[in-house]
């Protein structure tokens, strides 16, 4: 009876450390899985795959790097092993049709900011995987070059140059599509 009651004790202790790290972390989970597998649904399956990884082994994580910088990298892991995976290859994703009704000016400010925002993320999404997982940590996970280095597994030194180019790459891209629109 005691066992029991302290592996309830355990076990509730856990959830509830999960439940924290969900609370602080979810939201970079889900944007980096989304920006990964670019559809809202996988990315959703993806999250919750990551904090059943993150449950199962928190008691391995030793701590040499943030909790963040962990839980990232098991993101961008799982993600990468989906877009690898054999159902990715062959599942045809649908995409969801909305018609944009544009009435005040508040509505088109809205829609151009949207837009914008697509914009950048698609010149983000356009750049090759070591340039665009530097930018998705530091800019879309606010992570520092070290973090970065650490959950990408490469020197810090790498990182910066690695940030430099894709700079100089989306700034390219960017102005290309702007030029091409006027």
């Amino acid at each position: 009876m005691q066992k029991d009651k302290q592996n309830d004790a355990s076990w509730q202790s856990s959830v509830n450390e999960i439940e924290t790290l969900i609370r602080e972390y979810g939201n970079d989970v889900l944007r980096t899985a989304y920006m990964y597998v670019k559809d809202a649904h996988v990315a959703e399956d993806i999250f919750q795959e990551v904090f059943i990884k993150v449950y199962k082994n928190l008691s391995t994580f030793v701590g040499n790097s943030s909790i963040k910088t962990w839980i990232i990298r098991i993101t961008i892991n799982t993600c990468k092993d989906y877009l690898k995976s054999a159902y990715n290859r062959r599942v045809v994703p649908m995409t969801d049709y909305r018609e944009d009704a544009i009435s005040t000016e508040s509505d088109y400010d809205e829609v151009e900011k949207r837009d914008t925002n697509h914009l950048i993320k698609e010149a983000v999404l356009s750049l090759p995987a070591k340039y665009r997982d530097v930018v998705m940590c530091v800019y879309f996970n606010d992570m520092s070059i070290a973090e970065t280095a650490k959950v990408l597994n490469i020197a810090e030194g790498t990182a910066k140059s690695r940030l430099a180019r894709a700079r100089q790459k989306l700034k390219d891209v960017l102005e290309g599509r702007v030029s091409d629109e006027f």
